[in-house]
């Protein structure tokens, strides 16, 4: 009668656990001629005669590869350096911008050019047209100038961020205050992004260590240490970040399975080693360009579509025949138990055949009722 049965397993055999006749095994592989496994009970291997016949049976040396040159860690321009930036505070500008205002209508009114409805509005006294001379047209310009140069020097600084200044393509200095300052205005202004930062990827295709196709999500938590190397030591920081978030990442799944089915082993399910792993990974390659990597923490790791049943099959089976293991040990340790309590305190004699005969229909009615027991739950 066929006691075990499922989709994904074959069905086995009760029957096939006994045989009669000298010499012969167990399900197990274990002789019952030679051993009798304790007290009145059928015979089994001791948990490691399968690991030291797998250690007795030489294995073919394998040769290693020779390894390759070290891989260049990234570097960035000595000469970059964060510094802070020359700049004024914000009211010296608007004073500035003022007094060039004043002179410039000063002048206008010195000429004769204010109407007089105007100038007595103002509290002036009006003043006759006579024309404007070149000094008064360079006064002008002087004014105008100043003007511009006073105002279009004002910015307003916020929190988290900050200004990387250059002059010519030369660094000039990074300028972190907040509030109203003033810096001069043929200065060229790049604003970074300082704050505390997250990004979450898209799921992005990778390997582990059988080649299996994963699809990973990623959660980096970051932020902008050295803003001049960040925003000249390359193109893009942001995107730096996120090639580099996806190189480290294909070097750390690489070297363990997603899943281990038949051996406890490490695999990728442990997220905490993984995540610091690639932390520290991606620490070291972002450090020259002046990022501070914080956490880079996996929170969805996925086979790829194209396997995802297969492995989800294998999966079940793994745990469908670890289930069946436990249960087969736990019946044949119960049958030992009984056989033993029996013949030990003298309440029954048996010959071999009854001997046999008693722990077939032992196995036979535990295994029975644990399988009836598991379907109702």
């Amino acid at each position: 009668k066929n006691l075990i049965g499922a989709e994904t397993t074959g069905s086995i055999p009760v029957h096939l656990l006994f045989r009669d006749g000298t010499g012969t095994t167990t399900s197990t592989g274990a002789a019952a001629a030679d051993d009798d496994g304790g007290p009145d009970t059928v015979a089994m291997a001791p948990p490691t005669a399968r690991n030291a016949k797998r250690s007795a049976v030489p294995r073919p040396a394998t040769k290693h590869a020779r390894p390759g040159p070290a891989r260049p860690a990234p570097t960035a321009d000595p000469a970059l350096v964060e510094r802070s930036a020359a700049v004024l505070p914000g009211w010296v500008g608007i004073a500035g911008g003022l007094l060039a205002l004043a002179g410039c209508a000063a002048v206008v009114w010195w000429v004769g050019a204010v109407p007089a409805e105007v100038a007595r509005m103002l509290g002036l006294p009006p003043r006759p047209y006579h024309g404007i001379h070149l000094a008064q047209w360079a006064l002008l310009a002087l004014g105008v100038l100043v003007l511009l140069f006073a105002v279009g020097g004002l910015g307003r600084g916020r929190v988290g961020y900050a200004w990387v200044l250059t002059l010519f393509g030369e660094y000039r200095g990074t300028v972190r205050r907040t509030g109203l300052v003033w810096a001069s205005p043929m200065l060229l202004r790049r604003r970074v992004d300082v704050r505390l930062r997250h990004w979450r990827s898209e799921p992005l295709p990778a390997v582990d260590a059988k080649g299996t196709a994963l699809d990973v999500t990623v959660l980096v938590v970051w932020r902008v240490r050295d803003t001049v190397r960040a925003a000249l030591g390359v193109d893009d920081h942001e995107d730096y970040l996120r090639e580099q978030v996806e190189a480290a990442m294909a070097r750390v799944l690489s070297q363990l399975p997603a899943d281990a089915f038949h051996e406890d082993a490490p695999t990728l399910r442990d997220a905490e080693a993984v995540g610091e792993a690639l932390t520290r990974m991606l620490s070291a390659d972002c450090a020259p360009v002046g990022l501070d990597v914080f956490s880079a923490q996996p929170t969805r790791i996925e086979y790829a579509p194209e396997v995802a049943q297969a492995m989800r099959r294998r999966r079940i089976a793994a745990i469908d025949a670890k289930h069946r293991d436990s249960v087969l040990t736990s019946v044949v340790d119960a049958v030992d138990d009984v056989v033993h309590r029996l013949t030990s305190r003298g309440l029954v004699e048996l010959d071999d055949y009854e001997r046999k005969s008693l722990v077939k229909d032992l196995t036979v009615a535990f295994y029975t009722g644990r399988g009836g027991a598991g379907e109702g739950a």
